[in-house]
């Protein structure tokens, strides 16, 4: 219990620098714009979106389904908001859990260790990892999914099967409902691994491995001795309930996201989209090896590894084929020594063939120790030698239910460790099967490579490395050899855990992030880097971060988008439309483009190209977009400023029309009050009061404060001969921004209409006095004609 308190201190001092940094990269989709956040929004919906808000059957979805993880995001905005500390701490405290829970794990399969080495000695490492930096910590997004998959994963290994072996007697097993109660824990487990992240599904494939190589003890040699003579029920039955549950959540999840694979564009990974097979081989089976030196060798860390940040393999001549043959060769390796049987084979008087690793009796196999017994045999093996006695060390057990039923190990008070084939065994399988779905061989992901998807893989990774280390300590003689390993491991330990330390100030903010990613990946970086330069009004250093991306890639109709804007805002239009053509050229579907430069066009007085403009982008599908919130968004902003323009031509019905057309096609989270009002004023045009006094009611209920729309109510409320509300809402318009000057002269052109001179002449002159230069001439003349009118009453 100390070791695992420990390792869990240890967890929380490395990452208790990370409590004051601000949401960073993919924080911003996942939770300050996520829809499902919300009180508003339903709960229910959170199990019909994907991992951003976007409804799984989407086209457009990337079909990452983790409600569990956006039920806590929701939890965390429910209790404190969007302040990020929150969503921290929690990160860091599942962190912890898992590296104390991975200690327990530890313990388990390799107990005090040999020699004088420390028990556990795979968790010191564990928060040490710098790797495991992104893949818990990559802002809240994704440390939440991968540190709580990887909780249930270590809880899985901890508790129970319930397929284990009975135990030697004459120490009872548990009852069989208390057996069936571990396994459907195990089970529920599983599933809410997969709930979490889509990579738990491979927990399953964990958890057959930890059945078959520590708790049955087996080997692949053994079973097929065992599978010919009928003996291995318990075997068989484990793996193929986990095998069916598997398929059931499997099954399950397809069918919830429409039986549709998600769409990844070229940059997200371009080994996919290379058409020569050579070069997608070459890169995919280079990219394990990648991996697997981000584990060794943590030095070169990245926010995003897509694009070009690692190089495709074109030739069977480049060198970086030697590090997949050393990666391939390594493996086998490993894999040989884990499934390799230890043991020999014999017979008994039967005949039968009896596995020396266990004793068999009445067809149900019993692995009390690493050493042998064999009953009804001439041979018997005890703590490794022979023995002439006739019996076992274990005799047969008597109870039914024993026999019957499967039993967990831990619940019986199995002290034996597992052999060190056996924890090799698994611990190739928690390194290899939950990387398998992330690997490209499978099937294609959005991603080249991933630092997150490491955190459950590493697990395995830092068993095997105990075991090793373990292995090496034994075989030292002398106390100053065993010192010595000691103390560079302990070295190496404090260079991870400083070096988690540093890295953790580079996700501190986003700039310090993008900075530190140019080096890897350096059009992505830059083009974020310009976006955090523009929001803090470093708009010289924005526009050469942008420019600087384009460099690096010059077909990013994001950037050339950014960029555009950017150009736009500091009225630059000619060279922002230029920018803007090209970013609809990269990506005909970008819907913003289209929006300002219709904008642009419709200011320079282009009206019947920017309605061109504003059509095309009206009648762009959000079929296969990544975001197609911010597309419906940018559609319906195109319908407003179309609706807009024809109603200053005097084209109110078809103004109307398209009005309506937006109301349609408006999301969720569009703010409307502007929408809501032009459609009023569009109605005002063709003097159906009673349809425009419902729009201004309908923007003022979106937006009570919306001062516009109280400005045109009052007018409508005038001219249907309700001047005292009218009169109210011109002065609720002023106090809700006493530094407008437009607000007073509106009111001062209702006080002028009902022959309220002299406070219409103030108020003429407080407008005046504001903002004059903001008026259009007939408004300029009207604030300078009732000063005249005051002063000649």
């Amino acid at each position: 219990m100390i070791a695992e308190l420990v390792c869990s201190v240890v967890a929380l001092v490395l990452y208790v620098n990370t409590l004051g940094a601000g949401f960073c990269y993919d924080d911003s989709r996942a939770i300050r714009s996520n829809q499902d956040l919300l009180p508003e929004t339903p709960w229910i919906n959170i199990f019909y979106d994907d991992f951003w808000g976007t409804l799984l059957t989407h086209s457009g979805s990337h079909k990452s389904y983790r409600p569990l993880c956006t039920l806590s995001f929701r939890l965390n905005h429910a209790l404190g908001g969007l302040e990020p500390w929150g969503y921290h701490l929690v990160n860091v405290s599942l962190h912890a859990a898992v590296t104390g829970l991975f200690a327990r794990l530890s313990r388990l399969l390799l107990g005090a260790g040999a020699g004088r080495w420390p028990p556990g000695c795979s968790s010191p490492r564990t928060p040490c990892t710098p790797r495991r930096w992104r893949a818990w910590w990559g802002g809240p997004t994704w440390g939440r999914g991968s540190s709580s998959c990887c909780l249930c994963c270590a809880m899985r290994g901890t508790v129970p099967s319930g397929l284990a072996p009975p135990p030697a007697p004459p120490r009872p097993g548990p009852s069989p409902a208390r057996c069936w109660a571990w396994l459907l824990a195990s089970l529920l487990l599983a599933a809410c691994s997969m709930l979490w992240k889509e990579q738990g599904m491979t927990v399953l494939g964990v958890a057959a491995a930890y059945d078959f190589f520590i708790c049955h003890r087996l080997r692949l040699r053994p079973l097929i001795h065992l599978l010919r003579e009928g003996r291995c029920c318990r075997v068989m039955l484990s793996l193929s309930l986990l095998a069916t549950w598997g398929a059931v959540l499997l099954a399950l999840r397809l069918y919830w996201m429409g039986n549709k694979p998600p769409s990844f564009s070229s940059s997200d990974n371009p080994a996919a989209d290379s058409p020569s097979l050579l070069t997608r081989t070459l890169t995919f089976l280079y990219l394990p090896a990648a991996n697997l030196w981000l584990l060794l060798c943590p030095s070169t860390l990245s926010f995003d590894w897509s694009m070009d940040a690692l190089p495709l393999l074109n030739t069977l001549s480049d060198w970086r084929n030697l590090h997949t043959a050393a990666f391939c060769a390594g493996l086998l390796l490993l894999a040989h020594f884990g499934l390799r049987s230890p043991v020999q084979f014999c017979q008994d008087a039967n005949g039968s063939t009896l596995v020396t690793e266990g004793h068999i009796a009445n067809g149900n196999t019993h692995i009390a120790d690493s050493n042998a017994c064999i009953t009804n045999g001439n041979t018997h093996i005890v703590d490794g030698k022979p023995s002439s006695k006739g019996h076992s060390c274990h005799p047969e057990p008597r109870d039914e239910a024993s026999k019957a039923h499967w039993c967990p190990a831990g619940a019986a008070g199995r002290t034996a460790r597992p052999s060190a084939e056996g924890v090799v065994a698994f611990s190739l399988a928690l390194l290899v099967l939950p990387f398998l779905p992330a690997s490209n061989l499978l099937f294609y992901v959005g991603f080249v490579m991933a630092e997150r998807v490491l955190y459950l893989p590493s697990m395995g990774f830092c068993l095997l490395l105990a075991l090793g280390l373990r292995s090496l300590c034994a075989r030292l003689g002398t106390l100053a050899a065993r010192s010595a390993l000691l103390c560079c491991t302990s070295a190496l330990l404090f260079l991870f855990g400083a070096k988690t330390v540093l890295r953790n100030q580079d996700w501190h903010s986003e700039e310090a992030l993008y900075r530190s990613g140019i080096a890897v990946n350096p059009a992505k970086a830059w083009g974020n880097l310009g976006n955090v330069l523009k929001d803090q009004g470093k708009m010289a250093e924005a526009e050469r971060a942008y420019r600087n991306a384009l460099y690096y890639r010059s077909n990013m109709a994001d950037m050339l988008y950014n960029l555009g804007l950017l150009l736009q805002e500091r009225q630059q239009f000619s060279e922002a439309l230029q920018y803007y053509t090209l970013a609809i050229g990269s990506r005909p579907t970008l819907a913003s483009a289209y929006l300002n430069t219709g904008i642009i066009l419709m200011n320079q007085g282009h009206l019947d190209e920017a309605k061109r403009t504003f059509l095309i982008c009206a009648n762009i599908p959000d079929e296969n977009l990544r975001d197609p919130h911010a597309h419906r968004s940018s559609v319906t902003s195109c319908l407003y400023n179309l609706g807009k323009l024809l109603h200053k031509q005097g084209h109110q019905e078809e103004a109307i029309a398209v009005f309506k057309e937006a109301v349609q096609k408006m999301p969720h989270q569009f703010a409307p009050q502007s929408l809501y009002n032009m459609m009023g004023e569009a109605y005002m045009g063709l003097n159906r009061l009673q349809l425009a006094e419902h729009w201004y009611q309908e923007s003022l209920r979106a937006k009570p404060d919306h001062i516009p729309a109280h400005l045109t109510y009052a007018k409508l409320l005038a001219i249907r001969g309700r001047k005292l509300e009218a009169e109210r809402y011109f002065l609720k318009a002023i106090d809700l921004d006493p530094g407008k000057g437009s607000t007073y002269m509106h009111y001062g052109q209702f006080l002028m209409e009902e022959s309220h001179l002299v406070e219409a002449a103030k108020m003429a002159e407080r407008a005046a006095q504001l903002e004059i230069g903001q008026f259009d001439c007939p408004h300029a003349q009207v604030c300078l004609a009732l000063p005249t009118c005051f002063r000649s009453v």
